[in-house]
């Protein structure tokens, strides 16, 4: 079963590549409903990069713990009709909790210039799940889906990488 986004967001392809490579900004795409903290002692590493596996525990609020889930963090570019595709993938899964049930776990981000103007990102957004809960599970991931989708628009905009420069100061 699959859940997809598609959206364009208002920073550019470098930026949202970026982002999708920052624990910090995706956490920051489900709180405060949820939180996502690192089981490895260390911590989260400062960047996603590919062959990471780690660990982290999900709660509601950070006080509901709803299981634990392994991240293991994979890229790859491809090329479109429009340019370069640049492809963030999770393939870990989830170790306890709810879902937990699920065998399948694939969670991918294209992040491409949006086709006719390069200062805004096409974002598709993929995940692939299965096994036996799958079906029952699908409500719930697909409305998580929609609010994750609303974070990433409304924070698209502050994860511009180079400030706006101030005015010229006038001469007095």
């Amino acid at each position: 079963m699959r859940i997809l986004l598609k959206l364009v967001i208002d920073c550019d392809a470098d930026a949202a590549w970026r982002a999708v490579h920052s624990p910090r900004a995706v956490a920051e795409l489900y709180g405060p409903l949820m939180q996502l903290s690192p089981l490895d002692p260390a911590g989260l590493p400062t960047a996603w990069e590919s062959g990471t596996d780690a660990p982290v525990q999900l709660s509601v609020a950070g006080l509901l713990p709803v299981g634990r889930q392994l991240i293991h963090v994979s890229e790859r570019t491809v090329q479109d009709a429009n340019g370069p595709v640049r492809i963030f993938r999770d393939s870990g899964i989830p170790l306890t909790g709810p879902l937990a049930s699920l065998d399948v776990w694939d969670h991918q981000m294209a992040i491409s210039a949006a086709p006719g103007d390069p200062t805004k990102t096409l974002w598709r957004d993929r995940l692939t799940i299965g096994g036996p809960t799958a079906l029952a599970l699908w409500p719930m991931l697909w409305a998580t889906w929609q609010w994750r989708g609303a974070r990433i628009a409304a924070m698209a905009p502050t994860w511009a990488h180079d400030p706006e420069p101030d005015p010229a100061p006038v001469a007095g």
